[in-house]
This record gives C-alpha cells, sequence and structure tokens, in this order.
C-alpha cells in the first residue's frame, strides 16, 4: 500500500506541474474569447453543453464524480468526451474565469455542474450563469445566505453532504481505539469549504464527551497528500508521544499521514479519514485505516450533471419545484473493518447502474441551516 502512496504523491506533483506549463503558454480554458448571450433564462435550451468544474481528476474522489458526469452524458446519448472538463486546480479565481469562458463560448447554452472550489465563489459562479442564460448545479460549497430559489431557474439546485454527523461517528471510532484517552490531531480540509468546518465540527463534537481526550491540534492540509504528509511531519515534531490518534478530513490527506508516521518508524497508529475512496477501503480492510465515510461520488457527479441538462431542456421548471428539491443532502455511508469487503463488492467493484431521471431518489432530506 506503501507504493501506492508513493504513486499518488508522483501523479499529483505531474498533474500540477502540467497545469502550470499549460497556463504559462495560454492553454487554460479562461483563454477562450467570445460573448456572452441575454441575461433572461430561456424556457428550454437546445442540445446544450455540458461540463463539470472541479477541482482535479488525479484525486480518486474527483474521478469518481467526473466518471458520473459521464455516465449520465453516456446515457442521453453521448460520448464520454461531450462532458467538458474545467480542471481548476483548487483555485476559485480559475473556476470562475473557466465558468466564464465557457459561457461565453456556447452563448449560454450550456447545463454545468460544479463545485465551485470554496463557499464564497458560488454566489459569482451562479450570478454569471443567469447572466448568460445558462443553468448550474452545484456540490459542497456554497455560503448560507446564497440559495438556488434566489436566482430562478438557472441555479438549478445545491447538494451537500450532512458531514457533522458522519464525522463525529469516525471520531468516536477513533477515541474508541485510544482507550478513551489521550491526543488528537485533526488535519483538514481547505479553511473555507464547508465539509471541512463540518468535518471539524464533528470531531469536537465526540470530544465533548470524553474528558481525557485532548485536541491537540487542527491545521488545513487543503485536501492533498503532500500537505498532509507536512502538516503531521510538524505534528510529530511539535506533539511527539502525546498524539494518540489522527482525524483526517479526507483519505487524501490520509494517504500523507501514512507516509509521515511510516518515516518516523510509527506502526498502528489509530487513524480515519472521509471519501471512501477505493484505496482507502482496501488500507481499512487492511487495518491501516479504522474507517472511511462514502458519500458516493459516481452517484452524486452524474445527478448534478442530470439536474442542470434536464432543467436547460425543460424536462422540469426548477421553481416550481419544492425547496428540497433545490438544496438538499446526498448519501454517506460508514465504511469500518466490519462492512469494508461487502461494501467494496457493491459500490466499487462494480459501479452500480443509476437511473439519472430519478434526481432525488438517494438524497437524504433538505440541507439544514444552525
Amino acid at each position: 500500500m506503501s507504493t501506492f502512496i508513493k504513486d499518488f504523491i508522483e501523479k499529483e506533483t505531474i498533474s500540477r506541474r502540467n497545469f502550470l506549463l499549460a497556463s504559462a503558454a495560454g492553454l487554460t480554458t479562461a483563454a477562450i474569447p467570445g460573448v456572452f448571450g441575454g441575461g433572461a433564462a430561456q424556457a428550454a435550451l437546445t442540445d446544450p453543453a455540458i461540463a463539470w468544474s472541479y477541482r482535479d481528476r488525479a484525486s480518486a474522489y474527483w474521478n469518481s464524480i467526473v466518471s458520473g458526469g459521464e455516465a449520465f452524458v453516456e446515457s442521453i446519448g453521448k460520448p464520454k468526451d461531450f462532458l467538458v472538463n474545467l480542471i481548476n486546480e483548487g483555485s476559485s479565481e480559475k473556476s470562475l474565469a473557466d465558468i466564464k469562458a465557457f459561457l461565453a463560448k456556447t452563448n449560454g447554452n450550456c447545463a454545468i455542474a460544479c463545485d465551485a472550489n470554496d463557499s464564497p465563489n458560488a454566489r459569482p459562479v451562479a450570478e454569471a450563469v443567469q447572466a448568460a442564460g445558462g443553468y448550474i448545479s452545484t456540490i459542497w460549497n456554497k455560503t448560507d445566505d446564497a440559495h438556488p430559489w434566489d436566482f430562478g431557474d438557472n441555479w438549478v439546485s445545491h447538494m451537500s453532504w450532512s458531514d457533522e454527523k458522519p464525522a463525529e461517528q469516525t471520531a468516536r471510532i477513533l477515541i474508541e481505539a485510544m482507550g478513551g484517552k489521550g491526543g488528537i490531531v485533526h488535519l483538514g480540509g481547505i479553511a473555507a469549504n464547508n465539509p471541512a468546518v463540518e468535518r471539524l465540527n464533528g470531531l469536537k463534537n465526540a470530544i465533548k464527551d470524553f474528558p481525557d481526550v485532548e485536541l491537540l491540534d487542527a491545521q488545513p492540509a487543503d485536501w492533498d497528500t503532500q500537505k498532509g504528509a507536512a502538516l503531521m511531519s510538524q505534528f510529530l515534531t511539535r506533539y511527539g508521544d502525546k498524539i494518540k490518534g489522527v482525524h483526517c478530513a479526507n483519505d487524501n490527506i490520509a494517504y500523507g499521514v501514512i507516509e509521515a508516521l511510516k518515516a518516523e518508524g510509527i506502526e498502528g497508529m489509530p487513524i480515519v479519514a472521509y471519501d471512501g475512496n477505493p484505496e482507502a477501503v482496501q488500507m481499512v480492510m487492511d487495518g491501516q485505516l479504522l474507517a472511511t465515510v462514502f458519500t458516493n461520488p459516481h452517484w452524486g457527479g452524474g445527478i448534478t450533471a442530470a439536474l442542470a441538462y434536464h432543467a436547460a431542456i425543460g424536462s422540469f421548471k426548477p421553481s416550481e419545484e419544492p425547496k428540497e428539491h433545490r438544496e438538499f443532502y446526498g448519501p454517506t455511508i460508514m465504511v469500518t473493518a466490519k462492512e469494508a469487503a461487502d461494501f467494496k463488492a457493491k459500490y466499487l467493484d462494480s459501479v452500480p447502474t443509476y437511473d439519472w431521471t430519478d434526481h432525488w431518489g438517494p438524497s437524504n432530506g433538505q440541507i439544514q441551516y444552525k
């Protein structure tokens, strides 16, 4: 499994290098010329272009998201490459620029699925799409005061995942493995990301019930394997053997944590993660991770593209749907050693076939705000 992590880090490095070279050469999608279409939403679009705006396909999570988008595209009789990939490499500025360029190229005749990268970016993205007359469905990141129903039909929907409770569950599994005492470090995502905030809150909620457990430190690792490894090395230098457990905001970070521990000759450290990537599930089966949480990214990626597309062609009118169809939670599944083999067989060894017209089938109710 350590070979996988080494290869994973090298793949991330190559991906970043290629992105920087492309940017320097002016090859990013932001360079596409064009003008925006009219600002009014059309009743229905004809054969709209479809795009997915996301972080980086080198990640197993985002690869699964986009694979779902491709499966949806194939379900409407298009080839996989009909789906345009708008890869932002974790830059909110590039995310917005790429979407504006795509809107310009298509004159607004498009359906976009998008993770805005950080919460404040969702509003300007939605405003750009509305002004161009396109349609967009988003996942994960938006501010609490930005709602699809405030943008008519153009911002079709937003899906997030109720991360706080599952993250609390993984924290309790971690604390149990620690014998209910000792220090925990948390390696988080991007600070402005909704899931990063909720996953840290879940850990804090669990710790409240354990007076002998201390949160030694919590720092962002930006969802990144290499940053996770570097941050874990810093934690080990600072806290040493006070660290009895590690709470990771996603699987990619956990890979870096494992490498940092290995470099110090530390084995058997209790670690929990999040995302349910195939490699992480195997690590659960092998005893390297206690638990991870699956958010069914294949379904999430496909249904987000499907919602934007079907709203664009007039299959349904978003403004006539109840609010629980405009903002809703996606599904989550806890994966521990007990369930890992069955889970792997059902969701990873063979990807389930989904009905992409069943827009809200596996969803988990309307998003709630505190």
